[in-house]
């Protein structure tokens, strides 16, 4: 209506709170389960299940996220459970309510209070062969 003598236009608004998605994460929502194979070359952010194994780029695990097979990512924030074998080519980071049950390989690792793993536990570079991630 009076173009160019308003400086200040509202922000647009939309009914929904949920934060967009960005064309570079792939989410699995809480109440979806996966079996099998799933493989993305996108960051990944889980609060469903999935029973099989699991590759991304990066892995971000909600706390109702779980997953029940081996993991391949290059790094990964886990807030979930995962039982099997986590392999994180870069950081691994276990907050507070993650649980790890099995076998985790990691170049790095930092583990908030109240975290917990069992399980063989392999940190450092030197663990990871080129087809590993």
């Amino acid at each position: 209506m009076f173009k160019g003598k308003n400086k200040y236009e509202s922000p647009k608004t939309t009914a929904s709170t949920t934060p967009p998605i960005d064309e570079t994460s792939c989410i699995i929502a809480k109440g979806t389960v996966i079996e099998g194979t799933f493989s993305s070359t996108m960051d990944l952010r889980i609060d469903g299940i999935i029973n099989g194994e699991v590759k991304s780029r990066k892995l971000v695990m909600g706390e109702t996220g779980k997953i029940e097979g081996t993991v391949n990512c290059s790094e990964s924030s886990i807030k979930g459970k995962i039982e099997g074998e986590l392999n994180v080519r870069g950081l691994l980071h276990l907050l507070s309510s993650a649980f790890i049950k099995g076998k985790i390989r990691a170049k790095k690792m930092v583990v908030d209070e109240g975290a917990s793993y069992s399980g063989e536990c392999l940190i450092g570079e030197h663990h990871f062969k080129k087809e590993v991630v």
